[in-house]
């Protein structure tokens, strides 16, 4: 049988994302081309690699068995790329980055802008998940390095390597003459009567809040839900709800909106996030530095 790089990254991509139309997509191929790829694949095999359903596919054994060594396969590549990376200034490195809404959006555009500008030669294919999903796919190889909350729910942490990256502070945003601007801290649950302004569907922060409120006993009363937390806070200000915000997005907000951040109270509103890996002696060099830029102006260092 004939794999190449192509076809092993084309499967990762598509038992990862459960479907053969977005594992194309993220392969950069088209549907026809990439379908075309699986079968002959199963061609090569003599057997089905993946079981097909209304709801999407699923690796089958012996596909499970093709998506270790594609793992595999493909780590080491990377490493390669990494290690000759100084030597042959026409390779490529690749690092595939898993982050919660608030490393996507606050705090790694800035760090990795800079580090992509000084090596021109890597490629981040970043995505927001949420933490649990994060620490999953870091384990099982899906991913080189993860961003996560210290309280990641449904654990599997231990059994990683952390590194600090930043404190995230969550905030309740209000406009600026609403009653509760007045408030010092208040706790999630006082507020859940009132109307919400929440992000896009598949945001891991807004799954996060929604499960909290849950917790609570109550559920929260979504108006509108927009695709950032620029957007988000605009809203705030023309009092169409309030919002939950990290504290970051909110005194960037308030200097040209009139909203007002207030703490919350509740123990999940302060977060450690961390980047987790799962050796980070065993990622290739490039990966390894970028962890390095990362960490370099974390809390404690």
């Amino acid at each position: 049988m004939r794999f190449d790089l192509t076809d092993l990254r084309l499967f990762l991509h598509v038992a990862e994302a459960g479907s053969i139309t977005a594992g194309a997509e993220r392969a950069a191929l088209a549907l026809a081309s990439a379908s075309a790829r699986i079968r002959g694949m199963e061609a090569a095999v003599g057997t089905a690699l993946l079981h097909r359903g209304r709801r999407g596919v699923v690796p089958t054994p012996a596909g499970e068995a093709v998506l270790h060594h594609a793992r595999l396969v493909l780590q080491q590549m990377e490493r390669m790329r990494g290690e000759l990376g100084d030597y042959a200034g026409g390779l490529k490195g690749h690092v595939r980055i898993l982050g919660n809404t608030a490393a996507v959006t606050e705090f790694l555009p800035e760090p990795l802008a800079e580090w992509l500008a000084a090596h021109p030669r890597i490629d981040i294919d970043l995505e927001e998940r949420p933490s649990h999903a994060i620490v999953e796919a870091v384990a099982s190889g899906l991913a080189d390095l993860g961003i996560v909350a210290d309280m990641a729910e449904g654990g599997g942490l231990e059994g990683l390597e952390r590194i600090p990256f930043r404190i995230d502070r969550l905030v309740l945003a209000v406009p600026r003459g609403h009653p509760l601007a007045v408030r010092r801290r208040i706790a999630f649950a006082e507020v859940l009567g009132e109307d919400f302004v929440g992000l896009s569907p598949g945001s891991a922060l807004q799954d996060h809040l929604v499960r909290h409120a849950a917790r609570a006993g109550r559920p929260l009363k979504l108006r509108v839900r927009l695709g950032g937390f620029d957007a988000v806070c605009r809203m705030v200000e023309q009092g169409v709800g309030l919002a939950v915000v990290p504290e970051t997005a909110a005194r960037r907000c308030r200097r040209s909106m009139a909203i007002r951040a207030v703490p919350l109270s509740d123990p999940w509103a302060l977060r450690r996030l961390s980047i987790c890996v799962r050796s980070l002696d065993a990622l290739p060099v490039h990966a390894r530095r970028l962890v390095e830029h990362l960490a370099q102006d974390s809390p404690g260092t």
